[in-house]
């Protein structure tokens, strides 16, 4: 890593973590600000159901890449990497410190490894023919096609995967060298499984108890489509699906989308595996005071 690379930390991991709490603290204490790498709240509205940090909860610290876009808009990496960058430019100029917080492993990944992506105008003939193949055929043509690609697509996630395909058969995926833009440290939080699925069982109920159930009515009545909702998966789309009837019972609904969450929790750690220079913070022993003599080493360097 050379010596002029401006610093940037970032603090990812599992869903139901506490990352957030955790970087929120810490950026009390280094006079950071965030940047938010989550591929849900950058939409606005979707507030309860992402688990989007609430004014009170930032505690005056000013976040970045929250209610950016507006529901039914395509997002892409390319374009949260864009906007990534420059906030995160931004507030090093005003000589503050770069938090990247959140649990996109694409978002972060982009960022961290300095992704070379690209924004071309779509071939609609092309992007049209993709839309309506099987998501099973749109994986095997990845495979065809390049199957590194398959390492940098989410895969629970239909519109990305289309667009994976489209880049594929067009040839913009044989992008140049990633080029990383700074010098990180990446910080990962997470629990031990069978703690880790009860956070997310008490979360969940507290997500519904707060209205998660009346924010996905209210997003369909000011126009947010159902297909917009569908693609964006676990809560959106399961409470979609309870809306429509699709559920024989909330019970039945509450089960499943339970479990759906635990199985992203495991897909995540999966994928947060392959990163090998996430230094992971113990939850039950001190995590800020490990976090923060990472920090002071890190800043100190």
């Amino acid at each position: 890593m050379t010596d002029h690379m401006d610093k940037l930390t970032v603090i990812t991991g599992t869903t139901a973590s506490g990352k957030s709490d955790i970087a929120v603290e810490l950026a009390k204490r280094f006079g950071a600000e965030i940047v938010s790498a989550d591929s849900r709240q950058v939409f606005d509205g979707l507030d309860i159901g992402s688990g989007k940090i609430t004014k009170d909860e930032m505690q005056g610290v000013p976040h970045h890449l929250l209610d950016v876009v507006s529901p039914n808009e395509f997002f892409s990496m390319a374009q949260f990497q864009k906007l990534a960058y420059d906030a995160i430019d931004d507030i090093l100029r005003r000589d503050r410190k770069a938090f990247l917080v959140g649990g996109t492993g694409l978002y972060v990944n982009a960022v961290v490894d300095g992704y070379n992506l690209h924004e071309e105008k779509p071939d609609p003939v092309l992007r049209k023919s993709i839309e309506a193949k099987p998501f099973d055929e749109l994986i095997e043509m990845i495979k065809e096609a390049d199957p590194d690609i398959l390492n940098r697509v989410d895969l629970k996630n239909r519109r990305r995967v289309e667009r994976a395909v489209e880049k594929a058969l067009s040839g913009k995926y044989k992008d140049a060298p990633s080029s990383p833009m700074y010098e990180t440290l990446v910080i990962g939080v997470t629990w031990p499984r069978d703690v880790l699925y009860e956070r997310i069982r008490i979360r969940l109920d507290k997500r519904i108890e707060q209205g998660m159930i009346d924010e996905v009515r209210e997003l369909r009545m000011r126009g947010a489509s159902d297909d917009f909702l569908y693609r964006l998966g676990l809560e959106y789309r399961y409470i979609l699906m309870y809306l429509r009837g699709e559920f024989s019972s909330y019970d039945e609904f509450h089960d499943k989308l339970f479990m759906e969450i635990r199985h992203l929790a495991k897909e995540q750690m999966t994928w947060f595996r392959k990163r090998r220079d996430i230094r992971w913070i113990d939850m039950d022993a001190d995590p800020l005071a490990q976090a923060s003599a990472m920090l002071e080493e890190f800043y100190s360097g």
